[in-house]
Formats: structure tokens, C-alpha cells, sequence
């Protein structure tokens, strides 16, 4: 059986690689607001730059600090999620990968915040003008990583009650 820490590091360090150079190709081949469209009418290649949190909350926000703060609660998160991976046991496959997940983008996240004080976003899919926030891989990490969370405690919470209905 492989360690669990070993899995964090081998899987969290390829999909940060992978984030940090998507972002570097994006910012190398698209220009700043400018749209590349992949499959018409519905995804594009759209370099923006989000200085806010998720899905652009704050980012009309101006403040010299704001960038710090981010950084430092993403850091406070970062150790959060540690601590969690620590206490979390080996049986919990499902929570330890999305656990994996959640670290890897907040690192990839993070990256962009200390580098830029922003993060670069470019994954734009839309339906005529109707537009989903861009987002990044490492964006794509934290939601497929909480959604694996949440379905390990309804798992969890299935296997615990039927076995302790049978008891």
C-alpha cells in the first residue's frame, strides 16, 4: 500500500507543474483579456486575471493589503487542509484524494498570488452570452476535490448507519 503522504506529494507536485504551466502558456500565447475560441459558441481560451477569490468575489475590491490577506488566508488553508489530511485515515481513499486535490490548487492558487498578486484564470465556457466564471486548473482541483469530500461523508454516513442498524 502506497504512503498517503507520498501519494500528497507525487500527485499535489504534478498537478501544480500542470497548473503553473498552463498559466505560463497562456500568459505566453494570449494576450491580457484576450479570447482564443476553441469550440465556437460555447469554450474559449480567455486570459484574464482575477484578484479577487472565487469565481471573482472581491475583485472590484481595491486595497494595497488585499493581496496579502489573500495570501495569508490561502496559507492558513494550505495548514488547514494538512492538519485534516494528517487526521484523516487510510481507509478514506475518497477524502484523502479530494483532500489532495483541494492542497494542489490552493499551492497552485497560491503561487499566482505571490508571484502576480493575482491569479491568472482562462478556462471560459459559455452559451451565447451567458458566461461561467474562467477558471483555472487549479480552480478545477478545489471544486472536483470538495465534490469528493462531500461524497465521502454521504458515503461514510450510509456505510456507518446501516452497519449500526444491524448491530
Amino acid at each position: 500500500m502506497i504512503n498517503k503522504y507520498l501519494f500528497l506529494f507525487v500527485i499535489s507536485s504534478a498537478l501544480i507543474v500542470i497548473d503553473q504551466y498552463t498559466k505560463f502558456m497562456v500568459t505566453l500565447h494570449i494576450p491580457l483579456n484576450y479570447s482564443v475560441k476553441v469550440v465556437d459558441g460555447f469554450f474559449n481560451l480567455t486570459h484574464i486575471r482575477n484578484s479577487g477569490v472565487a469565481f471573482g468575489i472581491f475583485s472590484d475590491q481595491h486595497s494595497e493589503l488585499k493581496p496579502y490577506l489573500l495570501i495569508f488566508i490561502s496559507i492558513i488553508a494550505i495548514m488547514a487542509i494538512l492538519i485534516i489530511f494528517h487526521q484523516t485515515g487510510k481507509n478514506k481513499k475518497m477524502a484523502q484524494t479530494g483532500l489532495v486535490l483541494v492542497f494542489s490548487g490552493a499551492i497552485g492558487n497560491l503561487i499566482d498570488r505571490v508571484l502576480h498578486k493575482e491569479v491568472i484564470d482562462f478556462i471560459d465556457f459559455f452559451i451565447h452570452n451567458n458566461h461561467w466564471p474562467a477558471f483555472n486548473i487549479a480552480d478545477s482541483c478545489i471544486t472536483i476535490g470538495v465534490m469528493l469530500m462531500v461524497a465521502d461523508m454521504f458515503v461514510s454516513g450510509e456505510t456507518s448507519s446501516s452497519s449500526d442498524s444491524h448491530a
